[in-house]
Parts: C-alpha cells; sequence; structure tokens
C-alpha cells in the first residue's frame, strides 16, 4: 500500500489565507497568548516584518500595538505604532533576528512543506 503524501496547503490557499496562516503561526511562536488577547507575527512584504499585539483592557475598551520592523540596507529599523522609526541594536536586533529565522523555519515544517 502507498503512503499518500501530506496535502501541501500552498497548493490550495490563496495569498490572503496563507498570509493569515503564516500571522496565526507566527503568534504562537512565543509562547501561549493569553485568553482575550490576539497576537499575530508575519513577513508581510520582502523586507517587512509585523508583530500585531490586541486585547481588551479591564475597563472593556479593546487595545493593540503594532510594530513594522523594516530591514534596510542601513539595518532593521522599527516603528511602534506609527511612531518615528528606529535603528535596532544590541540585544534587541539579535532578538528580531533570532525572531525572523525561527518564523522562517517555522512555516517551512508547518505549511510550506
Amino acid at each position: 500500500m502507498q503512503r499518500k503524501k501530506p496535502v501541501r496547503y500552498s497548493n490550495r490557499l490563496s495569498y490572503s489565507d496563507l498570509l493569515g496562516l503564516e500571522s496565526k503561526y507566527g503568534g504562537e511562536m512565543f509562547g501561549p497568548i493569553p485568553a482575550g488577547h490576539r497576537r499575530e507575527f508575519f513577513k508581510d512584504k520582502e523586507n517587512v516584518w509585523i508583530w500585531y499585539e490586541g486585547w481588551t483592557n479591564p475597563a472593556g475598551a479593546p487595545e493593540e500595538m503594532v510594530i513594522r520592523y523594516e530591514v534596510r540596507p542601513a539595518g532593521v529599523f522599527k516603528r511602534v505604532d506609527g511612531e518615528k522609526y528606529k535603528k535596532l541594536s544590541g540585544m534587541e536586533l539579535d532578538n528580531f533576528r533570532n525572531a525572523a529565522k525561527s518564523y522562517l523555519k517555522t512555516m517551512k515544517t508547518k505549511l510550506y512543506y
């Protein structure tokens, strides 16, 4: 009896569906997501990465934080909630690099195998 090959999601889903799965898997890479929270981490464009966190505060109002990372020839820059870009350095830069590598490995094993 022949074994079936695993289904390749990338052959059946739209770009939007794939991006949704990438952001879901990316958000789960950093540990459990607290109840009532939504977390996403994904590569949006060639050199742009997005971290999104959404939750409801104790008063019941929705809150969110969006961090945009841009990888440029001069370094990696981040912008939090639309503020000015700041260049990453030191441990923060190392953490971003490790997260990006982990993300790519996760996508390769969970989604695009």
